[in-house]
């Protein structure tokens, strides 16, 4: 594919998130504008987007498992070596290092990684992308609770030992009421019934839905003015390296070259693993009062070099 043709793919995207950016910069909107928009986009239209995918479209014919084992076991690796990165290279305690590894591998895949592949790949490419969202913030929860669980223990910041059952309780507790869980499950639901999705109801959802892509991306823009760059610069570049370079070659030698995965679903893995960091690590570290320079500078570079390392994986995938 031509240059022009992967920059089409890519600027329409970071398009809208210049424009978020620019109205919070410009001072156009207050910040609070932005935390606003954030919410409905949470809350209401990705999780309607979410439930009208699950509940609607065509499934892909995959099996999701070894999509699934491809790409996180890709995650696995980058938070060991991002962890590493920032203990042994960096002197930091094992509670930033988790920070640090979470940093490099919790990818922004509904915010930015849906708009990619539906632009790159069509349908086909935003339904396989599903397959991943749907399990995408369980698992990395998951992960997240029991690598600061140990690293508590590590560091001697715990309260009596490592206690991963009621780490595990609070995740599941948490993703009970997290929207995008619930829209997930709703969606299986309504698909389980074999009603058809027709009328008002459709209309409605249809136009909500239309709004998730735009207005997640112009929040994602918006946000970035809050989280800046200040301090911890040098770690926080090795880290977008490991996650805009690093984590997506991983994640391409495991579904081409280990898993053999069907074409769209090794491109949509690939691009989802290439994604800037997501502001859930802030959110860990804000939890746990560590790593949030290292977090939110790892999540501004991530976000604006991530224009120029998403070509290269785009053309990398046959895009």
């Amino acid at each position: 594919m031509s240059l022009n043709a992967l920059l089409s793919i890519v600027l329409p995207v970071f398009g809208f998130i210049g424009i978020g950016y620019g109205v919070i910069w410009g001072r156009i909107l207050k910040p609070d504008v932005g935390d606003g928009l954030g919410s409905f986009v949470f809350t209401i239209a990705v999780p309607t987007l979410l439930f009208r995918a699950i509940g609607t479209l065509k499934l892909p014919d995959i099996s999701p498992w070894p999509y699934w084992l491809a790409y996180f076991c890709g995650v696995l690796i980058t938070v060991g070596i991002g962890a590493l990165l920032v203990e042994k290279a960096f002197g930091r305690d094992a509670r930033a290092g988790v920070i640090g590894g979470l940093s490099s591998s919790f990818s922004n895949t509904v915010m930015v990684g849906l708009p990619i592949v539906t632009q790159a790949f069509g349908d086909e490419g935003l339904v396989t992308g599903f397959l991943l969202v749907a399990i995408h913030l369980p698992v990395m929860m998951t992960i997240s609770a029991i690598l600061i669980e140990v690293a508590e223990y590590r560091d001697g910041t715990g309260s009596g030992g490592v206690r991963i059952t009621a780490a595990l309780q609070r995740v599941f507790y948490s993703l009970m009421f997290n929207p995008l869980v619930i829209a997930i499950l709703a969606g299986a639901a309504f698909r389980l019934t074999g009603l058809p999705l027709t009328g008002i109801p459709r209309t409605i959802i249809d136009r909500i839905s239309d709004t998730a892509i735009p207005l997640a991306l112009v929040a994602m823009g918006m946000s970035l003015h809050k989280y800046g760059i200040s301090g911890n610069v040098r770690p926080a570049l090795a880290l977008t390296a490991l996650k805009l370079l690093g984590m997506p070659a991983v994640v391409y030698v495991l579904a081409v070259h280990v898993a053999g995965l069907p074409p769209i679903a090794a491109s949509v893995a690939v691009v989802m693993a290439a994604c800037p960091t997501g502001v859930n690590a802030y959110l860990i570290a804000t939890r746990f009062r560590t790593g949030l320079a290292l977090s939110a500078n790892t999540i501004s570079l991530t976000t604006v070099l991530s224009i120029l390392t998403f070509t290269l994986w785009l053309s990398v995938v046959g895009a």
